[in-house]
C-alpha cells in the first residue's frame, strides 16, 4: 500500500500513529494508576496498543516508499532514521497495556484460581506503574521527535 486515492499512504497513515500512540500511552498511565479507569479502559487500550504496533510498520514502509520519491536531504534522512524507532516505542506500550489488562482480569477472577502476574501485589503494581510512566513518557517524546523531524522535512524546502 503505497498510495491511497493518489496520495502517498505515509502522509495519511502517519496521522494515525501520531494520534493513537500518544493516546494509548496516556491510557496506559491512566489505567495503571486508577483502578476505576482500569476496569473500563484496560481492555480497549490493550486492543488499541496492539493496533498501533501493527500500524507502525505499515506507516514506516509507506514512508520508505515515499523517501525514494522525494529529493534527498539531511532532514529527510533524519526523519527516516527517527521513524524507524517508532516500533521501539509502540511495542513496550502494547506489552504493558496487555499486562495491565491481564492483571485486572486476573484480579477480578482470582478467587482460588492460579494467577500469573500477581494482580493483588502492591509491589508488582508499583513496578508496573513506574514502567508505564517511563514507557509512556518515552513514547510521547519519541512521537514528538519523529513528527517534528517529519514536519521539518516536509516544510523546509531545499534547506538541510
Amino acid at each position: 500500500m503505497n498510495t491511497l486515492n493518489g496520495l502517498p499512504a505515509h502522509v495519511l497513515l502517519v496521522h494515525g500513529v501520531v494520534v493513537l500512540l500518544p493516546l494509548s500511552a496516556l491510557l496506559l498511565v491512566l489505567t495503571s494508576v486508577w483502578p476505576a479507569a482500569r476496569r473500563r479502559l484496560a481492555g480497549p487500550n490493550a486492543v488499541l496498543a496492539v493496533l498501533v504496533v501493527l500500524l507502525v510498520p505499515l506507516t514506516t514502509d509507506a514512508g520508505e516508499w515515499l523517501e525514494r520519491r522525494v529529493p534527498s536531504s539531511e532532514l529527510v534522512r533524519n526523519h527516516a532514521e527517527l521513524g524507524d524507532s517508532a516500533i521501539f516505542y509502540a511495542v513496550p506500550i502494547a506489552v504493558l497495556a496487555l499486562v495491565v489488562w491481564w492483571r485486572d482480569r486476573e484480579a477480578r477472577v482470582a478467587s482460588g484460581r492460579r494467577t500469573y502476574l500477581a494482580p493483588l501485589s502492591v509491589a508488582v503494581t508499583g513496578v508496573v506503574v513506574v514502567l508505564a510512566l517511563v514507557v509512556a513518557a518515552a513514547g510521547v517524546y519519541g512521537m514528538y521527535r519523529i513528527g517534528d523531524s517529519g514536519a521539518r522535512a516536509a516544510w523546509t524546502s531545499g534547506r538541510g
